[in-house]
């Protein structure tokens, strides 16, 4: 991926810049100064929020590519070249928003001048440039107000206009509509404004410098569906002009309290926009990663959850699916409320910290539950405005919710110590399960006559009951068992727990295949398993469900190129007869699939295959729309598929999730005030940090280090009450560890090993003041592999370790590789001064003396992945044994 693009955290002192690979550098202003036009001549200029240093993407322009300015009421939806939509929750203004300058040798298209977009959490920014004019363009969205700004800042040495064109797209989002509107221009506005017959409904487009060119009309011999306004002439030197966009539910006179408002504060509402990202960044958990596109993708990621974030005026706020371009129709992407796009995006805010958000999904939600405990799948915008529930097919078309519901209920209350929040809704909880218990038969929840599991429609339909539907009951009845503990019910907690434990066992049973060392897709109609591999199975991995060795075996599998592609995992097999790339359900590639495969892979000790996905889906939220992740992919090339949103929701959870619950370990039980962290982390990594993780009434951070003597831990807490910290580090098989000191004396530890690594397990109470440990050890070993994304379209190119095992005398690490044929990769190694030689590769060292390893994959007459064995051979072991702890 060749693409030219940069990554800055725009700071009031100083700059950070961070860049991907190819990216050039782009210099940012210390102090962001924009002026906002108020009448003809008064300008007001905004600073940046004086607090932690803010993101940015600058690359170069891709027309196609969507954009998008978003608030918790309103949007700007449109893609690069300018082009755009606007929408006031749940009304749509406008759609084909265009621009044209005019100059003294004509009239230019700004789509054809568009050179650079620059993209921050508040606003996205369009460059374009002609001969003799520069003109940015930023859409700004304010977090809470109903309307948006578009301002133009151009730069000229001959006179120029900027010309803005609309179609008026006066409707409700989906499925309610209005019936007639209408449009007219209000002169003392200097705005078009938009109605209907009732006038309940009312929307503002303007420009105070506005001159109307020509606007819509029909008559019996033309007609025009645009309206156009003139901006002004900027005879030459700098000008700022802008576009002012307001609606209301509540009339005309709202939207128009609301465009003055935009008019007169714009400047004000952007500083604060600025500054509501950036202390939302500093308030959540931070890290500090040696991977500058991981952290920049992060961090971004963080951002794009918190725009999920929508207040609709009759129903509250919640989180929506993810958003795109509506074009003629009145649904833009996914940007409604949906139960398990909530549920599953919960987790990646719980483990960042944000726990407000959560609840508010989550009591959201609980309006909507059915009378019989049914979580709602999908409520439209306009749900109260149509008998929604019971006219539309959407309301509770999934099964899952259900269960994830229970889970994430679990997860919250664990991770907040929320626990007053799990006694206020325990009826709701209970009757969750009560619905879910209802829909078993034969031993599983069947989906069947209930409602889908993951796959909603296509050829591995039917069946009775999916293996991500059973797994996640399973994981429901433990959740619901260890909140009946926290509320007091002593007895339905152990009856549930007991329960959860049965139902385990006879899931494990009953989906695993022994011949094909892998895991059913799901049970068909008369009981019998679908031995299809999916990577719906990592759902129940996720959560420790499935047979860890069993597991292991599976996702072995599930790292090979048939799944796994470069830009992330494929739902099912490429080998697969009924296979499509670009299948919804039955071929594409999901980073959300991408991000389930690799908290389990964490989880079931293969780092190896989790790194990748996670890398996968890392590199997508910085690749497309800037600092946003999409939701669906083709099977075979790297590109979106054509349906997908671009900035989904749960996509960019998929981000935060893998790297805080898997790579680093990161586990937080706010009721007992302690923290896990587990980090396995690629071989190239040498240190990271951790900020402002949240435990009850404490909060620390950590900064962790290491080399081939030792490791090294500091923690500092803040807070009351005691903390807990447990350290459980990943090591090799290899390793021995000599001691184990906190503060210079020695610490209690044991070793876990299982087949494929051990870990240090160790904990300790952090109080005021820094805590270091300090792990002595030797003979630690690790091989990583950095992948990245392939040019757009194209296929997968990248190498695969498939899988790793150590000789019984832990002196031969076998690996299985899969890649392109021909080509040659460079493998990362950690305390390579051990290998005594390589059979497959060759151990080279950089010129900086980083040591790798190098492996050519044979040239081969078949278009299929080449596979190649690579033994690793090490010499004697430095020392002699230390006795165990």
């Amino acid at each position: 991926m060749k693409t030219l693009q940069s990554f800055l955290y725009r700071g009031k002192s100083r700059q950070i810049r961070k860049k991907i690979r190819f990216a050039s550098v782009v210099v940012a202003s210390a102090a962001t100064a924009f002026s906002l036009l108020l009448g003809m001549s008064d300008k007001l200029a905004a600073a940046p929020a004086d607090t932690a240093p803010a993101l940015e993407i600058s690359r170069p322009a891709r027309p196609w590519e969507f954009l998008c300015a978003v608030g918790k009421r309103a949007a700007i939806f449109g893609n690069e070249s300018g082009r755009a939509e606007a929408w006031v929750y749940p009304l749509k203004l406008f759609r084909n928003f265009s621009v044209t300058f005019r100059t003294p040798e004509g009239d230019f298209p700004a789509e054809s001048m568009v050179r650079t977009v620059i993209a921050r959490p508040e606003s996205t920014t369009l460059l374009f440039s002609g001969n003799t004019f520069r003109v940015k363009e930023t859409f700004f969205v304010p977090v809470d107000e109903p309307g948006a700004l578009i301002r133009f800042e151009a730069e000229t040495e001959a006179p120029l206009e900027i010309i803005v064109a609309w179609r008026p797209d006066f409707q409700l989002e989906w499925p309610a509509g209005l019936g007639a509107t209408y449009g007219s221009w209000d002169a003392a506005l200097h705005a078009f404004s938009l109605g209907e017959e009732s006038k309940k409904f009312a929307g503002l487009v303007g420009s105070p410098s506005g001159v109307v060119e020509s606007e819509v009309f029909d008559t019996n011999y033309a007609s025009s569906t645009v309206d156009t306004l003139k901006l002004g002439v900027t005879a030459k030197g700098k000008d700022t002009k802008l576009v002012v966009i307001a609606g209301s539910v509540t009339g005309v006179a709202d939207a128009e309290k609301t465009y003055r408002k935009l008019l007169e504060r714009g400047a004000e509402l952007q500083s604060n926009s600025e500054k509501y990202y950036a202390d939302y960044l500093k308030r959540t958990v931070n890290v500090t990663l040696p991977d500058a596109q991981l952290q920049a993708a992060y961090d971004w990621s963080r951002v794009s959850v918190l725009q999920g974030l929508v207040t609709n005026p009759y129903m509250g706020t919640g989180l929506v699916a993810g958003y795109r371009t509506s074009g003629e129709s009145q649904r833009p992407g996914f940007a409604w409320f949906f139960g398990r796009d909530s549920l599953w995006t919960s987790f990646a805010l719980n483990s960042a910290g944000d726990f407000a958000t959560t609840r508010q999904a989550l009591t959201f939600l609980t309006q909507f539950q059915r009378a019989d405990g049914k979580i709602p799948h999908e409520i439209a915008q306009t749900a109260s405005l149509v008998d929604w529930f019971k006219n539309y097919p959407y309301g509770f078309a999934s099964a899952d919710a259900t269960p994830l519901f229970l889970i994430a209920m679990d997860d919250y209350v664990r991770s907040s110590g929320d626990v007053s929040f799990a006694k206020d809704h325990w009826d709701n909880l209970w009757r969750a399960y009560q619905f879910l218990q209802s829909t078993y038969e034969a031993g599983f929840p069947k989906n069947f006559g209930v409602g889908h599991g993951w796959v909603e429609g296509g050829p591995l339909l039917p069946i009775k009951s999916e293996l991500y539907q059973s797994g996640l009951a399973v994981e429901a009845l433990r959740s619901l068992s260890v909140l009946a503990k926290w509320t007091g019910k002593d007895a339905e907690s152990k009856a549930l727990a007991e329960e959860s434990a049965k139902e385990k066992t006879k899931l494990n049973e009953a989906y695993w295949s022994a011949e094909k060392k892998s895991y059913a897709f799901a049970l068909d109609q008369s009981g019998k398993r679908v031995d299809e591999q999916s990577v719906l199975a990592t759902v129940p991995m996720w959560f420790g469900v499935l047979d860890a060795e069993n597991s292991k075996a599976m996702i072995e599998q599930l790292a090979g190129r048939g799944h796994a592609t470069d830009w992330g995992m494929r739902i099912i097999s490429s080998r697969y007869a009924n296979y499509s790339a670009g299948g919804y359900h039955y071929g594409s590639v999901w980073p959300l699939f991408t991000g389930w495969a690799a908290v389990a892979e964490y989880r079931y000790h293969q780092p190896n295959a989790a790194l990748q996905n996670l890398r996968a889906n890392a590199l997508l939220a910085l690749d497309g729309s800037p600092g946003h992740t999409t939701e669906v992919l083709s099977g075979d090339y790297y590109q979106p598929l054509v349906t997908s949103s671009p900035h989904q929701i749960w996509s960019a959870a998929m981000v935060v999730s893998p790297l805080l619950r898997g790579m680093l370990g990161l586990q937080v039980d706010a009721a007992k005030q302690t923290i896990t962290l587990a980090p396995s982390l690629p071989a190239d990594w040498r240190s990271f940090g951790v900020q402002n993780v949240q435990a009850g009434n404490t909060n620390a951070d950590f900064h962790f280090t290491r080399n081939a003597e030792e490791i090294v831990l500091e923690v500092r807490r803040t807070g009351s009450g005691d903390c807990e910290i447990q350290f459980q580090p990943e090591l090799s098989l290899r390793a021995e560890v000599q001691s184990v000191e906190l503060n210079g004396r020695p610490l209690p530890y044991k070793l876990e090993a299982n087949s494929s690594d051990q870990h240090l397990m160790t904990r300790f109470k952090a109080y005021g003041g820094p805590s270091t440990v300090r792990v002595r050890l030797r003979d630690d070993f690790s091989v990583s592999y950095t992948s990245r994304l392939p040019e757009l379209a194209s296929s997968s190119e990248g190498l695969r370790i498939l899988s790793e095992a150590w000789s019984s005398g832990h002196d031969v690490l076998t690996l299985e590789l899969e890649g392109s044929g021909g080509r040659t990769y460079q493998l990362a190694v950690f305390n390579g001064g051990q290998i005594a030689s390589v059979e497959g590769g060759k151990l080279t060292k950089a010129s900086d003396g980083t040591e790798m390893l190098t492996v050519a994959l044979p040239v081969t007459d078949s278009a299929a992945a080449t596979r190649l064995t690579l033994n690793i051979h090490f010499g004697g072991k430095s020392g002699s044994a230390h006795p165990k702890p």
